[in-house]
């Protein structure tokens, strides 16, 4: 195959026959995984897993796997457990309903889905074939930040009213390039790139992991990025989706060819807290003293996350204390003065790594168990249309009203028609 097949079209696979996973099961008990995407995310997932890009995964595993051109031939082979899909955003619907239907369980990388009509199609796909799934939100089976969830939710640090989020770097000037369009490498390969994407010229920004910045492949960095702060947070706070989501931003610092703003805020509202999620291609100095990229704040404290690891500050000032000096003080303010007594002592745990290996145990455990994994595919799904409603927001330039259980937005109805898009022919998710 060629360079552009191998490394940005991610539709070929490898199989791992009887991969031994003796660290977990008996010899026995092999999950048999087959691989649709190898390249940067599938690749450690791969690691994860273990024990794959084609022949250089295949010289990391432990087995002697076998290389399909399609992966409608590694859903056929009847000695495969297991698949995990991590090609690019717009393929993952396809893979993961054809991989259910074909009687395989799924770890799927995320973010989920490039739409939310897709992502419900895929909850309905494992729903209806009884399929175990995992979505790679590793957060989920990080032991110190399910504490920490734990923590939030019974009302460590009280009621939270506001959560921010950040994913900072800085790409200026140039950021990703710009370079021309040309004659692919290999037009069948791009052709099979592109799948269910609008046939568009060959670029080579738009393959491999540049795709994030185009709208055809990707939701740009913030489903990549956000959808693990947008998870996390969901879990601490222990809500579904929001009532309400509007975003700002655009192309402020970089010259490029993107299409995904290098500049954006989004901000999601809850019953009684906003949450909001920041991309800048900006200054990369820490938003605050721990560097974290979640901090959650509560009227009893504030909870700062980074990776696996999290820090609570305590709130001193907790109520307004009454110092009668004389009769007339009864009635003046003055004599109110704050009480710096803190609710609680400072707490910290974690030792800053998440746990992609534990992720992938909870996802092979629950294939010999049938038990729901820690981020099955409805919660990917929430997490992930989460973010995608930030993106429709920015896209209609609107303060969207979201009705969660029917997923459409009630108060506009461009917004709806950019819940799903038109495959290419012959594409078709059923």
């Amino acid at each position: 195959m060629s360079n552009l097949t191998r490394r940005a079209f991610s539709s070929g696979a490898v199989l791992g026959t009887a991969l031994s996973y003796s660290r977990i099961f008996g010899a026995n008990d092999r999950v048999r995984m087959g691989y649709i995407g190898l390249g940067n995310r599938g690749d450690q997932v791969h690691d994860a897993l273990r024990d794959d890009y084609m022949d250089f995964a295949i010289k990391k595993s432990r087995a002697n796997p076998r290389k399909y051109r399609d992966y409608h031939s590694l859903l056929d082979a009847k000695d495969v457990d297991a698949v995990v899909v991590a090609s690019p955003d717009h393929w993952h619907a396809l893979m993961f309903v054809d991989a259910c239907n074909a009687g395989k369980d799924v770890y799927v990388e995320k973010p989920l889905s490039l739409t939310v009509w897709e992502g419900r199609k895929m909850v309905e796909a494992a729903q209806r074939t009884k399929r175990v799934s995992q979505v790679g939100t590793q957060r989920r089976s990080t032991a110190s930040l399910k504490e920490a969830a734990e923590f939030v939710r019974s009302g460590g640090i009280g009621h939270v009213t506001v959560v921010k989020s950040w994913h900072i770097s800085n790409e200026f000037p140039v950021g990703i390039g710009n370079p021309p369009d040309t004659d692919p490498p290999d037009p069948k390969t791009w052709d099979e790139w592109l799948g269910p994407a609008p046939k568009v010229p060959y670029n080579r920004n738009r393959t491999f992991y540049k795709f994030r910045w185009f709208y055809n492949y990707s939701g740009g960095q913030l489903t990549n990025f956000g959808v693990h702060n947008i998870d996390m947070i969901r879990w601490c706070l222990g809500v579904e989706y929001p009532k309400r989501v509007t975003a700002l931003g655009g192309k402020f610092a970089v010259r490029d060819n993107r299409e995904i703003p290098d500049t954006l805020e989004v901000i999601w509202e809850y019953d009684n807290t906003l949450v909001s999620f920041a991309q800048y291609d900006a200054n990369a100095a820490p938003t605050n003293s721990f560097g974290a990229e979640i901090e959650l704040r509560g009227t009893k404290g504030t909870m700062y996350l980074k990776g696996g690891k999290w820090d609570v500050v305590p709130e001193k000032q907790t109520e307004l204390a009454f110092f009668p000096r004389t009769p007339l003080d009864r009635v003046s303010e003055k004599a109110y003065k704050p009480s710096f007594k803190p609710v609680m002592e400072p707490k910290s745990n974690g030792k800053g790594v998440e746990s992609t290996e534990a992720h992938a145990r909870n996802f092979l455990d629950c294939v010999k168990s049938r038990a729901k994994c820690n981020a099955d595919v409805l919660i990917g799904h929430v997490s992930t249309a989460t973010t995608l409603l930030g993106n429709i927001a920015h896209k209609t330039h609107s303060l969207l009203e979201w009705d969660g259980k029917a997923e459409r937005f009630t108060n506009n109805e461009a917004a709806n028609k950019l819940l799903s898009y038109h495959y290419r022919a012959p594409y078709k998710l059923t």
